[in-house]
């Protein structure tokens, strides 16, 4: 079953989706860019508000591709107890000298890399994230502007990237501007997660206050469409 991830900045809007049961709480930073950073000490209340009663995940911010910012970036977050750390990989040539560099932190904290379909993402990078233990692969979206992940990348694409991801055994989440009516679209390929931020912000804006209202739209709709 497909579980519903919500983006939140603040210890208020934490304890918002908590009450609504919400399968995972992912902290990050939507005024700081597509993964932006919120303060570890944030993140470390936050993860103790949670106090394990859903997972949680957390992002380090859009790092470019530099092996040990990235290294040094990760090991500050996993301090806070978070269950999953995001990682954004950027079109960079460096990106192999990253995976080879977080392979042996893999071994004991659980990273999730995020792709971005308006990057033409290859695919192929899958296998080396898993080979090196990363716990999962979620496909995003880079450009909050140009609309959800549907309108971006082919219903084909997305579907093989999730095919993909789960042949490796690794979680499998897509996100990017999703909305309602994507829903009941991506559903049938059935991710381990839907990740969403906007959809559930007064006015589908992102940068704005979580809606409670909206949260119990998108998670209702994902338990009927399941």
């Amino acid at each position: 079953m497909t579980g519903m991830l919500a983006s939140v900045n603040s210890l208020e809007e934490a304890r918002l989706v908590l009450a609504e049961n919400v399968d995972i709480i992912d902290l990050k930073e939507p005024a700081l860019g597509s993964l932006g950073a919120l303060d570890i000490k944030l993140v470390k209340s936050c993860v103790v508000a949670v106090n394990e009663q859903c997972l949680t995940s957390a992002t380090i911010g859009d790092l470019p591709m530099q092996p040990e910012l990235i290294f040094n970036a990760i090991k500050e977050m996993a301090e806070t107890g978070v269950n999953y750390i995001k990682v954004g990989f950027f079109l960079s040539e460096n990106q192999d000298q990253v995976i080879e560099k977080l392979a042996n932190l893999a071994h004991h904290v659980n990273l999730i890399a995020v792709l971005f379909a308006d990057t033409n993402p290859d695919f192929s990078l899958i296998n080396s994230l898993t080979a090196a233990g990363f716990k999962g692969v979620m496909l995003d979206t880079q450009d909050k502007t140009k609309g959800s992940l549907t309108g971006m990348m082919a219903k084909s694409e997305i579907e093989r990237f999730v095919n993909h991801v789960k042949s490796s055994r690794a979680i499998c989440g897509l996100a990017g501007s999703l909305t309602l009516e994507d829903i009941p679209i991506l559903l049938p390929y059935q991710p381990d997660y839907l990740g969403f931020r906007g959809a559930l912000c007064a006015q589908h804006r992102r940068v704005g206050r979580l809606n409670v209202q909206s949260v119990q739209a998108i998670k209702q709709t994902i338990a009927v469409s399941c």
